[in-house]
């Protein structure tokens, strides 16, 4: 009797143990592909495990495809613990829907509202409820340079304002060099123009047509100026540029054959994959000025309802392990970006990331990326008229008009 008393217990207990490890696994779907993404993403898992999880990877190639993924798994009843997100508008709809958990008690505990950027937290939280968890802060609008192909061309300093850029353009296409790697695809053309927008027309001028679809102010002379840089930097870009990924872009400022590349600082996960050093082989900065306003993304993880408790347990768990100090920074090392947190020590990272960190402490210099000003719809809307007023020959009055009807989208 006694005998089988002991093996049923023993039988309880190993099911108890197994069911817990079940339990602590968590699919994750992601995009993050690239080498330094596939990398960075590692330091989660990792971080994860040791917290007590199971990191199941899912990585989809490409952010649509991704998300894509995502929503038709939660439609069809096998949702993942966890997806990603950029930090933005992007999972309004499933909020609405009723779709995620939040994870407001992680969030309090270790003190969100204090430790987070307010474009984030304005991003995250809805009805006063936390419902995805922020990795990191992507500015979007790094500009990178080859110190190789500048000192080939000649150009010993960066520019302080676009009519630098342009006479800096001008000596790398002298010298034989790709002046600049831009891949013509829709984000990576809207990203080029924002970038020209905070530059050249300002804070001002970006939330007026961002945030406020206030259309009057696509027939300001800032804005013009805008469309007319970029229509003139169409004319520094190489025969390969259609399709062309980012990574490949950025490779050809690591192997020397291109001079700059406006692109989102992920891209110095790809340097520092070529074991190459800002500073030394790779120059950055954020703005022509020490007071151009920072533009903040990222991205963020969010949870789907789901009916077993445990599974619950383990998305606090990896909700919490994401924003811990340790993982913030062996992530955003790895991945180029800089920490979610303000409190982080600047110390830890590269002269990049430091100089990210510095406009990060500035709140006065945050700028919401656009992501997070307009729904999906609309600013799809925007980037289908940029894409294709960099591909043809659209007049600025053209372009103009279709971005003041892109905004009634």
């Amino acid at each position: 009797m006694k005998c089988k008393l002991f093996s049923a217990s023993l039988a309880l207990a190993l099911a108890a143990t197994t069911g817990a490890a079940q339990a602590q696994k968590a699919e994750v779907v992601h995009w993050w592909t690239s080498s330094s993404e596939s990398a960075a993403v590692r330091e989660i898992a990792n971080a994860f495990q040791k917290a007590g999880g199971v990191w199941v990877d899912q990585a989809v190639a490409g952010g649509s495809a991704a998300r894509a993924v995502t929503i038709n798994r939660i439609a069809g009843g096998s949702p993942p613990a966890a997806a990603q997100f950029n930090t933005s508008k992007q999972y309004r709809e499933l909020i609405a829907e009723g779709m995620l958990s939040n994870v407001d008690a992680v969030a309090l505990k270790e003190g969100w509202e204090q430790l987070l950027p307010r474009p984030v937290l304005d991003s995250i939280r809805v009805d006063g409820h936390y419902y995805a968890t922020p990795v990191n802060i992507h500015n979007p609008g790094w500009f990178w340079y080859s110190k190789a192909a500048l000192q080939k061309a000649g150009v010993t300093a960066e520019p302080r304002d676009i009519d630098e850029f342009f006479a800096a353009l001008d000596k790398l296409k002298a010298a034989g060099l790709i002046p600049i790697a831009v891949g013509s695809q829709g984000w990576q053309e809207s990203l080029t123009f924002n970038a020209l927008l905070v530059n050249i027309a300002g804070k001002d001028s970006y939330l007026k047509f961002y945030q406020a679809h206030d259309p009057s102010v696509v027939d300001s002379a800032p804005f013009k100026r805008t469309l007319q840089a970029m229509r003139k930097l169409r004319g520094y870009v190489d025969a390969g540029s259609p399709g062309r990924n980012w990574n490949d872009g950025t490779a050809l400022l690591i192997n020397g054959k291109a001079g700059y590349q406006i692109m989102g600082d992920w891209a110095k996960g790809e340097f520092a994959n070529a074991r190459q050093l800002p500073g030394k082989d790779y120059g950055c900065f954020s703005g022509f000025t020490p007071t151009t306003p920072y533009v903040i993304g990222g991205d963020v993880f969010v949870f789907p309802k789901t009916g077993n408790a445990q599974m619950a347990k383990t998305q606090q768990l990896l909700a919490s392990v994401i924003v811990k100090p340790a993982t913030q920074i062996a992530f955003n090392n790895k991945k180029g970006s800089i920490p979610v947190r303000m409190d982080t020590d600047p110390a830890q990272f590269d002269i990049c990331a430091q100089a990210g960190i510095a406009a990060l402490k500035d709140r006065t210099r945050h700028l919401p990326v656009s992501d997070m000003l307009m729904t999906p719809d609309m600013l799809g809307s925007v980037t289908d008229v940029i894409s294709q007023f960099w591909n043809s020959n659209m007049s600025i009055e053209a372009a103009s008009r279709a971005l003041r009807n892109a905004l009634k989208s």
